[in-house]
């Protein structure tokens, strides 16, 4: 009678334990869009026109901001610069 006990305790146990893993978690809810196709594609075009589409594993995209210097004041700002200002390594 206790071999009985225990199996039926173990086919219980079976049972509930399968029927808690065909409930999704987290809850499958419906996904609604607010754009049309037509906005979504224009988004797309804008942020490949700025860049902001990444290939491959290239994530974060930084944006690198331009310089207000012409190539001439930053040449003669190196050459102009004692050796202790300037960084030479380690």
């Amino acid at each position: 009678m206790n071999t009985k006990q225990i199996t039926a305790a173990v086919i219980l146990f079976a049972a509930a334990g399968a029927a808690m893993a065909e409930a999704p978690y987290p809850p499958e809810t419906k996904f609604v869009s607010t754009k049309t196709r037509a906005e979504v594609i224009s988004e797309l075009q804008q942020a490949q026109a700025q860049g902001l589409i990444a290939n491959g594993d290239n994530y974060p995209i930084v944006i690198q901001a331009r310089s207000t210097r012409s190539r001439e004041q930053v040449v003669s700002q190196s050459q102009s610069a004692s050796d202790n200002s300037i960084y030479a390594g380690a």
